[in-house]
């Protein structure tokens, strides 16, 4: 991160450079990555254990949707901002930034786990959390078709992404018991391999650009910090205590929640999370 805000600050690195990146990622790199992982580091019993364990941030972001509701009225946050506020509240950035640290700190075993509460968080950005924060725009006050820009077939196209596709072919591959050939395997790690470095970049390049000054802090920031760096965290920690998952899950969403936290803009609600 360090390397890609000094490089834009050498003139390396511009935002055309990040978004570039961000294109090598998500359609690239995470696609590869996900169906070599899945692939090469789980068996199919592992896999059924997996996906049993999406319960629980489906669970964490339902529990901190409603507590962001109420906390919004504890607040008095502005009824225009409130879908924004309740979204940022909830979702996390989980790629740019929730992949490549958890894999710094629990290596590549992480990756399957990041997914599974990335399946979650996605599926509720682009669905419940588009449609909220498009109510707080004034570019669709007053209309009555929001449901339709925003349905479920819109959501669908945005959670159906190159990345998810790279996580289906490989469970189906899994699924089959075919061995996956050796220079597929090969071109697949060295492809992946490029997601976290990437990421990382993408990351310093941004924090480069934004830069801190732009931030102002108010009661609405306030609260969602409150919410990524407190109230979520400890539903995923009272939500784990009674449904039983195992204890890298456990760790990787934590950490997803902690560390992936929403980007903030000058103005609240001018930036929020990709939800990717």
């Amino acid at each position: 991160m360090f390397v890609g805000y000094f490089l834009s600050y050498k003139k390396w690195f511009d935002r055309h450079t990040a978004d570039t990146f961000s294109k090598m990622v998500l359609g690239l790199a995470l696609p590869f990555e996900m169906f070599i992982t899945i692939t090469q580091k789980f068996s199919r019993a592992e896999f059924f254990q997996l996906i049993g364990g999406i319960i629980v941030p489906i669970l964490s972001m339902v529990l901190a949707y409603f507590a962001s509701k109420v906390l919004a009225q504890l607040l008095n946050v502005d009824t225009q901002r409130r879908g924004t506020f309740s979204t940022m509240f909830t979702c996390s950035n989980t790629i740019f930034i929730g992949l490549p640290i958890n894999m710094a700190i629990f290596g590549s075993q992480a990756v399957p786990y990041v997914l599974i509460y990335y399946i979650a968080n996605t599926t509720f950005f682009w669905t419940w959390g588009v449609y909220k924060i498009s109510q707080d725009s004034q570019t669709f006050a007053g209309l009555d078709d929001i449901p339709k820009k925003f349905g479920v077939m819109a959501g669908l196209k945005k959670v159906l992404n190159p990345a998810m596709l790279g996580f289906i072919i490989g469970i189906c591959w899994l699924l089959t018991g075919v061995k996956v050939p050796l220079a597929l395997a090969n071109f697949s790690t060295s492809i992946g391999n490029l997601t976290t470095p990437l990421s990382m970049f993408i990351i310093g390049i941004t924090v480069y650009f934004l830069g801190l000054r732009t931030l102002k802090l108010n009661k609405a920031i306030v609260g969602v910090l409150m919410g990524r760096f407190i109230i979520s965290p400890l539903i995923i920690i009272l939500i784990t205590r009674v449904i039983v998952v195992p204890d890298i899950m456990v760790k990787v969403f934590f950490h997803s929640i902690v560390h992936a936290n929403s980007k903030f803009g000058a103005d609240f609600g001018s930036d929020v999370p990709c939800g990717c």
